[in-house]
């Protein structure tokens, strides 16, 4: 105990270090508890410090097994007396571990592990609840006791001593895995029909049902996403299952994101397990979409065109990005989903953040703000379509700043490139002009899109020029303008090539950064 006290003291005066996404890691770890082990397993714990550290999970390990075994969760049984070493490492890649030496005493017989599991096989075509089965070897095993879990929720739930409860006809994947110490586990497919369960429905989620793609994603069929509010037509619902097999699935334009939030709000509502198995597959459709440096293409598997691109366009990744985000918390009905899935936002929003501080762009020597989109492999601003030219964006910027702000704890580089982005938006001002639309027979739309003075007024250009830094336009015709006035009128009254979109966030959210963070 006084060992604890001084290393918890010592920890209170060493600074915590942090990961390269500012995380805090952690230093220290004590096992609890006297150096004793008698034939009773014995359930370790630990002290983690520091006490704020992002993630305190712990890898358990003996040094030797044929003396005690050490479970997943730190469940640790003697085999045969003697001595032996338990160790327990932090998760957090920091290197930290702990260690303590036990005494395993009070064995009268050897301790007797599982040797093998065998679920047995089993389907439920009846839609009611099934009790699995099975298997244990060697029969005298001192502890059969099993973790049960399973791959869907959505499609099924399984309670502590195996008892699956069927929700949605479909396929799952039920593991056993023994708590001995062993390390054993076994698998088992099972089918399951004869669910007639009728569940509340709601217009919109059957409407994003019918439209979800069979690889998980959506398309732009319904561009107006508001639409989904609306029963689906006779012609509508043959065109959604003729192209349940397309593959030009994107994230554009707030797609998968905006589906899949939408769905997850309408199950909490209901409690139809359609609704949550869908955002489920939306979510597996998203990890599987990002690049391995970290990117997210604006379509998949789709890649045609400019499609391949890292898009930043629209706030595309950002709004990825704040998906993984609140898997990672638990928060805004994220809670929802499948536990597993937690780890696996976290490794893709850091892979996210280390991508968005690759593209940051350099300019006369220092770091600025971002293009719409860029190349996945050079990492090089990139063209869009013909008007979207490589730039600085003063507009999808903004939503990536506010992404790296979601950082707890942020590293140097994090905070650097806030500084840096924040630095370009407040030198990127325009003053004293404003946009006006106004009513224009000789056009061919019949109305324009003027540059007006305005006294006093701050906006910033969509797009700025990345050999001068100054606001561009373009048509269609690919060839940058210095003026609104100079392009095409179509796209002048069609696209947004002024807006105050940083505004808050140098004016307020900034300022709030560095209080919170000490800068």
């Amino acid at each position: 105990m006084k060992k604890m006290i001084i290393l918890i003291c010592l920890t209170l005066f060493v600074s915590c270090s942090k990961d390269d996404l500012g995380q805090t890691q952690v230093k220290t770890i004590v096992i609890n508890g006297d150096n004793t082990l008698t034939s009773t397993p014995k359930q370790l714990t630990a002290v983690v410090l520091p006490a704020d550290a992002t993630n305190k999970e712990l890898t358990w390990s003996v040094s030797d097994p044929t003396i005690a075994v050490v479970t997943e969760t730190g469940l640790l049984t003697g085999i045969k007396n003697g001595t032996v070493k338990v160790t327990a490492t932090a998760k957090d890649g920091s290197g930290s571990y702990g260690d303590k030496t036990y005494t395993v005493s009070g064995i009268t017989g050897s301790t007797v592990l599982i040797q093998s599991i065998v679920i047995t096989a089993a389907n439920i075509t009846n839609g009611q609840p099934l009790q699995l089965t099975t298997q244990i070897l060697p029969a005298n095993a001192a502890n059969k006791t099993l973790n049960w879990t399973i791959s869907s929720q959505a499609i099924a739930t399984i309670s502590a001593d195996g008892l699956l409860t069927p929700r949605l006809n479909g396929t799952v994947t039920v593991t056993a895995t023994s708590n001995d110490g062993s390390g054993k586990s076994a698998q088992i497919q099972i089918t399951i029909s004869g669910v007639t369960t009728v569940y509340a429905t709601t217009v919109r989620a059957e409407s994003i049902l019918l439209w979800q793609r069979n690889n998980g994603g959506w398309g732009k069929a319904v561009p107006d996403l508001n639409d989904y509010n609306l029963a689906q037509t006779a012609e509508q619902k043959a065109a959604a299952l003729a192209s349940k097999g397309s593959t030009d699935t994107t994230i554009d334009n707030g797609h998968v994101v905006t589906e899949l939030r939408w769905l997850i709000a309408d199950y909490k509502t209901t409690n139809n397990p359609n609704y949550l198995a869908a955002a489920e597959k939306a979510i597996d459709w998203l990890f599987l979409a990002q690049y391995a440096n970290g990117g997210w293409p604006q379509y998949y598997p789709d890649k045609s065109g400019y499609r391949h691109q890292i898009t930043y366009n629209d706030n595309a990744i950002a709004n990825v990005m704040n998906l993984m985000w609140d898997i990672i918390k638990g928060k805004n009905n994220l809670e929802l989903v499948n536990p597993a899935y937690k780890d696996k936002a976290t490794t893709a929003f850091k892979k996210g953040i280390d991508i968005i501080l690759q593209t940051q762009i350099t300019y006369k020597g220092k770091k600025t703000v971002w293009c719409a989109q860029h190349d996945e492999v050079t990492l090089q601003p990139a063209l869009a379509r013909a008007y979207e030219l490589p730039s600085f964006s003063g507009s999808e910027s903004v939503g990536i700043v506010r992404v790296l702000m979601l950082v707890e704890q942020p590293s140097a580089a994090v905070k650097q490139a806030v500084k840096d982005a924040v630095d370009w938006f407040s030198g990127a001002k325009l003053f004293d002009i404003a946009t006006k639309k106004i009513t224009d027979s000789s056009q061919p739309s019949g109305e324009d899109v003027i540059v007006i003075s305005s006294s006093g007024n701050v906006i910033w250009a969509r797009f700025y020029d990345l050999t001068n830094n100054l606001p561009m336009f373009c048509g269609r015709d690919g060839i940058p303008k210095a003026t609104l006035a100079e392009i095409d009128n179509e796209r002048r009254v069609g696209y947004s090539w002024y807006g105050n979109w940083p505004a808050t966030l140098i004016a307020t959210e900034y300022t709030a950064w560095k209080s919170k963070n000490g800068l």
